[in-house]
């Protein structure tokens, strides 16, 4: 899993000088259908979240994901407990789906997932999220940006662990496939003699 180490980015830049923009890849040694099956559980997104942030889904079970699914969720920012909601706009699995806030901490939020397979069964994911905070540019500078940082650097460190275990567990459970079952009946034990000298 060290390419995904030496591979995974955080940029953050002004998005034409309307809002911000948050860019984050991350390579993992797995397969696009995989990586996209953990993506398409919308409950996967709690463990990707920092505690902090107190993320719980309002959504009723089970979710399906979708075009035009509307998912309710909690989170609390600087102790103020807050309502977001986000519908799913566009779903393209397993290449893409973009989530939009329809209520909730930013004037504007528009994250988009992309899945590009790469050679050798790896996937480059991607997040592109272009957002718009509430209370300007001070309120960005002193509360939002950093808080988003912290939340997509927890992210990114998560998502290699969750994959790092995914990897390991294909490998334990390929390298247990390929070891025999039961030893053949041809091949006896005989009981230990002893030898004198």
């Amino acid at each position: 899993m060290d390419n995904a180490r030496d591979l995974t980015t955080l940029l953050f830049r002004p998005d034409d000088k309307v809002g911000y923009r948050i860019e984050a890849e991350i390579v993992v040694d797995l397969t696009r259908k995989v990586v996209f099956e953990f993506f398409a559980d919308a409950m996967e997104l709690g463990r990707i979240t920092p505690p902090w942030v107190n993320f719980s889904v309002q959504t009723p079970q089970p979710i399906e994901m979708r075009q035009g699914l509307l998912l309710d969720y909690r989170i609390k920012l600087h102790q103020i407990p807050i309502r977001w909601q986000t519908e799913i706009c566009v779903w393209e699995p397993p290449f893409r789906f973009v989530d939009q806030q329809l209520r909730g901490p930013y004037k504007r939020w528009y994250h988009e997932h992309t899945f590009e397979e790469l050679d050798g069964g790896r996937t480059l994911v991607r997040d592109e999220v272009h957002y718009i905070p509430r209370g300007g540019s001070l309120i960005h500078r002193l509360m939002v940006r950093p808080d988003l940082e912290k939340i997509f650097q927890f992210r990114q460190d998560t998502l290699k662990e969750i994959f790092a275990e995914k990897i390991a567990q294909r490998q334990a459970s390929f390298n247990s496939s390929l070891l025999p079952l039961d030893l053949p009946t041809a091949i006896q034990t005989e009981p230990a003699r002893e030898f004198n000298s």
